[in-house]
């Protein structure tokens, strides 16, 4: 049977009962095939051996006859099974005589029952992650619980001076870094930073929420031909090619929607780790160059520096 018990509607002794009814029917017209095989045998005279051969025969097609009323009258005892099924017509399938060789329904059910623990443990997950959402940017970068964030607005779309003001602030935290904001497509946001004299990163921004960044040279061209900031064009070093993919993992580790602007702290002080680029060594190997680059990895809790191969 499958997975599941029988549907309630079914009558389980009548169900069994029939089971027999079946094997007696079977056997009734294995005698009447055997009657036909045997013929008219063991009898001394020709009129003796055609009437013993019709009585036998008559009463083995009796037997049929009287199994086979039997089975139709149990089988309108066991009921109809529900139409309602959770594969719908997929119960079909098991109705195939080749079940050994093409095992579909029994398939099928087993997808069905993993499916609907996927779903369970999903919504388990799920509950776990929204109880944590809170713990992680703001614990990593160690805010102190007497300098909580002010409330603040919690739709998508900030108010532009907000922004202005919250990029001000993070301006002024960071002497060694530069940030210029512009708006050349509406209120979106766009900032051109500058850490020292080692590199230069471009954000694109959508209110206070960071969607793009792009890290070169500090020598290299930022602009494109008609004076915008390039947000498409790669470095030509390898070096800040590694930084701007370390750049975008980071931009989904600090993930708090909550409180975006705790997000764009946490972001610009892991960016800030980069002012010793080519000065820090690697924290695993001790090693100021591997296969030619510095170490371009920086942790996002401790802002140490690693190979993009020792982090691992």
């Amino acid at each position: 049977m499958a997975d599941g018990a029988l549907n309630p509607g079914v009558n389980l002794e009548a169900f069994s009962q029939a089971i027999a009814a079946i094997q007696a029917l079977r056997s009734s017209v294995t005698r009447v095939f055997d009657c036909l095989k045997d013929g008219m045998r063991n009898k001394e005279t020709l009129e003796s051996r055609e009437k013993g051969f019709v009585a036998a025969f008559q009463e083995s097609l009796h037997s049929v006859s009287r199994d086979l009323g039997e089975l139709e009258r149990l089988s309108n005892l066991v009921g109809k099974p529900s139409e309602n099924h959770p594969l719908h017509n997929s119960g079909l399938l098991s109705l195939d005589p080749v079940q050994d060789k093409t095992p579909l329904y029994s398939q099928l059910l087993q997808a069905y029952k993993w499916s609907n623990k996927l779903q369970y443990h999903a919504g388990l997950a799920s509950g776990l992650l929204n109880q944590q959402s809170l713990k992680r940017s703001a614990n990593q970068m160690g805010v102190s619980a007497k300098r909580r964030p002010k409330a603040q607005p919690t739709t998508l779309v900030l108010p532009p001076q907000y922004v202005d003001d919250v990029i001000n602030r993070i301006d002024r935290m960071f002497p060694e870094m530069s940030i210029q904001l512009s708006r050349p497509n509406g209120t979106s946001a766009m900032l051109l930073v500058t850490l020292g004299k080692v590199l230069k990163v471009i954000v694109v921004m959508r209110s206070l929420f960071i969607d793009r960044t792009i890290v070169k040279g500090y020598n290299e061209n930022v602009y494109t031909e008609d004076g915008k900031l390039d947000i498409w064009s790669k470095s030509n070093y390898q070096v800040f090619q590694k930084v701007t993919d370390h750049a975008t993992t980071a931009l989904l580790h600090y993930q708090l929607p909550q409180m975006p602007d705790v997000v764009v702290r946490s972001f610009m002080t892991w960016l800030r780790s980069y002012i010793k680029l080519f000065q820090a060594p690697c924290q695993r190997c001790g090693k100021f160059l591997q296969d030619g680059l510095p170490p371009t990895w920086r942790d996002f809790r401790t802002l140490e520096a690693f190979h993009d191969t020792c982090r691992q």
